[in-house]
């Protein structure tokens, strides 16, 4: 059964709470402070799913509470429910990274709405990039399909099948979301760029859709050469283990067609053009730890990046003959 806890110094809320949110089938842990909630979460950690904590509370206060409970399991759902509705609370609570906030005296119906709302968003990020949700909320007509100008990062894994072949499920599990999947993906979030999809041992990210922001191309070369750094870091770690995780990176920008698409079981926001194909073949004949760039993205850089011509070899599927260059840092 999916844990929710509900913090409070007042006994009749907690349990007022634990009677209206038991009907959704949750398993409800009550905290009377924050210290006892947190050392809660530590021993249910893996199947707490909710925390609900008073913003008022005698010693560690709620916004303390959630952000300590953050550091244990942050795919836990914070929620802050407070009487003391100011706008500096709730600022506050969103700066901290707090998933919900909720105001006392609370409507039942409202309240369960709420706390699955929050739910959804909190398990949506997970699939979904910030970016993409943040524009269905504000606008959903920029995610109809149109034509706008990228550029697209793939990042795949070299040698993987040896890699697999010689490691358990629980091993190379780990190896895939701890040492590669986790890391590359924050740094794509970290320069503003769309997390689209993982295929296989491949990610792919979006720099410029659904949002642009004038250096699409930059924080696309940015974002790759932050990743090799990052690969560098995590394979000292490894080597201890006696491994090495080796990639590729390839990178086209152009024009795309972005938007929705998908049939009724399954949708997702994405985007299609030669850029996509360009990306995706410039990373397979990547050699390991180069990043290999179209010319199109070449010219939107190279005042900021030291990058050397490659010569041409032919790509899979792609007729036309164009320039392509391996970047070799910042200047």
């Amino acid at each position: 059964m999916i844990g929710l806890m509900v913090v409070d110094d007042e006994e009749g809320v907690r349990r007022s709470l634990r009677k209206v949110l038991e009907k959704d089938g949750y398993d409800i842990l009550l905290a009377e402070n924050g210290e006892q909630a947190v050392h809660m979460a530590r021993e249910n950690h893996s199947r707490l799913e909710t925390v609900i904590s008073d913003f008022k509370m005698p010693g560690m206060d709620g916004l303390e509470t959630l952000i300590e409970i953050g550091k244990i399991n942050p795919e836990i759902t914070r929620i802050m429910l407070t009487g003391y509705a100011t706008m500096e609370s709730a600022i506050e609570s969103v700066n901290a990274g707090i998933d919900g906030f909720l105001t006392k005296p609370f409507d039942n119906l409202e309240l369960r709405a709420k706390v699955r709302e929050y739910n959804v968003k909190k398990r949506l990020k997970q699939f979904v990039s910030e970016q993409i949700i943040t524009e269905l909320q504000r606008d959903g007509r920029t995610m109809a399909p149109r034509n706008l100008t990228a550029s697209v990062l793939f990042i795949d894994i070299r040698g993987f099948s040896g890699l697999s072949e010689a490691m358990t499920p629980d091993e190379l599990s780990e190896m895939l979301n701890v040492h590669f999947f986790s890391p590359m993906d924050n740094i794509i979030y970290e320069f503003n760029g769309t997390l689209d999809k993982h295929i296989g041992d491949s990610i792919m990210g979006i720099f410029g859709a659904p949002v642009t922001y004038g250096d699409d191309a930059l924080r696309a070369v940015s974002s790759a050469l932050s990743m090799m750094d990052e690969m560098e870091t995590i394979n000292e770690k490894l080597e201890q283990k006696g491994r090495k995780i080796s990639v590729g990176i390839g990178i086209g920008t152009g024009e795309v067609m972005a938007g929705i698409f998908g049939s009724s079981r399954k949708k997702e926001y994405t985007i299609f053009g030669l850029p996509v194909v360009v990306a995706a073949r410039l990373e397979q004949i990547a050699r390991p730890g180069q990043i290999l760039i179209c010319d199109e993205t070449y010219q939107r850089v190279q005042d900021f990046m030291h990058a050397e011509k490659v010569e041409f070899k032919s790509i899979k599927g792609i007729e036309k003959k164009f320039d392509f260059y391996s970047v070799l840092g910042k200047k």
